[in-house]
């Protein structure tokens, strides 16, 4: 039993006698001895009496043994059937964690396969071939360290697998789809998955070829298996592609004759190659009021590229154009490497938005490979106006209710048109609307003004009379058409620049006819030369003086 503490006995002590003193007993006067005998007496007494009060009170009832082992026994089933669900628990999660772990090693057992396959697929000519110490044409120490196979295998794995052919769009996600020659979704459309998109390099305009599964019931698209071909050439060869963006450009100086030989070659492509020359990556503009003869305009220069160029890739991009002049344009402009893109004007801006940007990069892909390309646009100014509907406003809008952001991507559009020094060239020519009624056309010339490095433009007055081609020569022109023209014809253009500035209304009909009752520029040059050195001050590009043109001479 615990002791009591001194003070506490004490506080009973007093507690006693304060209790005695009130019933009204008088404390009782002993001796030192008996008090000190009684004193302990009464302690002992008051011991005891507390001590038996505490065990009264601390003293846990009595419990049957039977209850209490009958609460142990269902204590101890309560803890195993705890540590048994604890266990099966982690068993369950490391069991997951397997199988998870085995997924994703089988996945990336398929991937790997899958691209192994791929890479299986081509010939590796060059390489079987170049055994004498030659350069290899696949790297395998190359950054994307692709495995190579020098066994070719035939044809696709898969019995249900069917040819794909088209061009890519990847997405901003990264994957892609392969899409028809007319660059929008369809159901025929075939999935490219990203990890064969980074692997080979694989951009927006590519024209892929090679074999799709077959889809299932729940699948949306097929799903691309093989490539064997990229844009007519081995996968190997995409990893030794230029980026568009790294190359070189410069002036072009590569003539594009729009003369034709054989049959009478129309008259305004004669000016157009006389006074406005056009080389290999040009960026030209054709600016024309309605109904000026734009589009036949573009429909000749087209025929011409056609018969002069051969090798030249001819793509005619149509914007917001009416149906039946996309179907003059198909069946007039036909050839082995001429693709006409049309979107019409019924359409919606982000479908206008997609074929161009589609248009562009396909001819950046084939400038890559050293290729030839030319677009003809109609029309620039519909393409910014189907931009101004489709991007965010950036709170900067322009005379008309012309967005500043929204000329941002038709300026990448036409500033694409180069000539590349390392080889290859994109030409561009756009035509360009003035004179509707809307100032946002004219705010969209005005931007585009001074970004090409050549202009043909149309004279509404010319139209008016029914004078055609109605061109205005003093306004026409080509940057650098030194690089281009001979020294006869640059003597020539020179000198039918100074005769239009003196006198313009009288000499434009007088020289439009010298190009019909000429043969072609050859002769229509040395008349002129011949002209102005019999009846000039004898210098060639002397002193300002009008000349009368001699017939006699014709």
């Amino acid at each position: 039993m615990p002791r009591k503490k001194s003070t506490e006995i004490q506080e009973e002590l007093l507690q006693t006698g304060t209790e005695e003193s009130k019933a009204g007993k008088k404390p009782r006067k002993v001796s030192a001895k008996k008090k000190d005998a009684s004193l302990s007496a009464d302690r002992e007494a008051e011991l005891q009496s507390v001590e038996k009060k505490t065990r009264s009170r601390k003293k846990p009832p009595l419990e049957d043994e039977s209850v209490t082992e009958e609460t142990a026994t269902v204590k101890e089933d309560r803890d195993a059937v705890k540590a048994e669900k604890g266990r099966v628990k982690k068993e369950k999660t490391v069991a997951n964690k397997e199988k998870a772990e085995a997924k994703k090693t089988e996945t990336a057992k398929i991937e790997a396969t899958k691209v192994k396959e791929i890479v299986s697929n081509e010939t590796y000519e060059e390489g079987s071939q170049n055994t004498d110490g030659g350069e290899e044409p696949f790297d395998t120490s190359s950054r994307d360290n692709v495995p190579r196979e020098e066994v070719r295998r035939e044809g696709p794995r898969d019995t249900d697998a069917k040819e794909a052919h088209g061009i890519l769009e990847v997405m901003a996600d990264g994957y892609g789809f392969i899409r028809s020659e007319s660059f929008m979704p369809g159901e025929q459309d075939v999935y490219v998955n990203s990890l064969m998109i980074r692997r080979f390099h694989l951009k927006t305009g590519d024209m892929i070829y090679g074999y799709a599964k077959s889809r299932n019931p729940q699948e949306r698209y097929n799903a691309l298996l093989y490539i064997e071909t990229v844009n007519d050439l081995p996968v190997s060869a995409i990893f030794r592609r230029p980026d568009f963006d790294k190359l070189t450009p410069i002036f072009p100086d590569e003539r594009i004759h729009m003369e034709r030989e054989g049959k009478r070659v129309p008259t305004s492509l004669r000016v157009l190659d006389l006074l406005a020359p056009i080389g290999k990556g040009q960026r030209g503009m054709i600016v024309s009021p309605p109904k000026a003869g734009k589009t036949t305009l573009l429909k000749q220069i087209a025929q011409s590229i056609l018969k002069n160029q051969p090798d030249m890739t001819l793509m005619i991009l149509l914007i917001d154009e009416r149906p039946e002049e996309v179907t003059d344009m198909m069946e007039e402009v036909v050839g082995d490497k001429v693709q006409v893109i049309y979107s019409t004007f019924d359409e919606l801006p982000e479908h206008h938005k997609r074929v161009a940007e589609m248009t562009i990069e396909r001819g950046k892909r084939l400038v890559e490979q050293g290729q030839d390309v030319c677009i003809l646009l109609d029309s620039i100014t519909r393409l910014a106006r189907a931009y101004n509907l489709i991007v965010p406003s950036s709170g900067k809008v322009l005379s008309g209710g012309m967005d500043s952001a929204a000329l941002h991507m038709p300026k990448r559009f036409f500033g694409a048109a180069r000539n590349i020094r390392e080889g290859g060239s994109l030409t561009i020519l756009a035509t360009a609307l003035v004179d509707t009624g809307s100032r946002m056309d004219d705010v969209i010339y005005e931007e585009f003004k001074g970004t090409g490095n050549m202009e043909l433009v149309l004279n509404r007055e010319l139209q008016e009379r029914r004078i055609f081609p109605a061109i205005d020569i003093l306004k026409s022109g080509t940057r650098r058409d030194d690089l281009l023209l001979s020294p006869l014809e640059k003597d020539a253009a020179d000198f039918i620049h100074r005769e239009l500035a003196t006198e313009k209304k009288t000499v434009v009909e007088e020289t439009l006819s010298l190009f019909d009752r000429t043969v072609n520029n050859i002769s229509l040059c040395e008349t002129l030369v011949r002209g102005k050195t019999l009846q000039s001050s004898g210098r060639i590009g002397g002193e300002k003086a009008v000349i009368k043109i001699n017939k006699n001479n014709l």
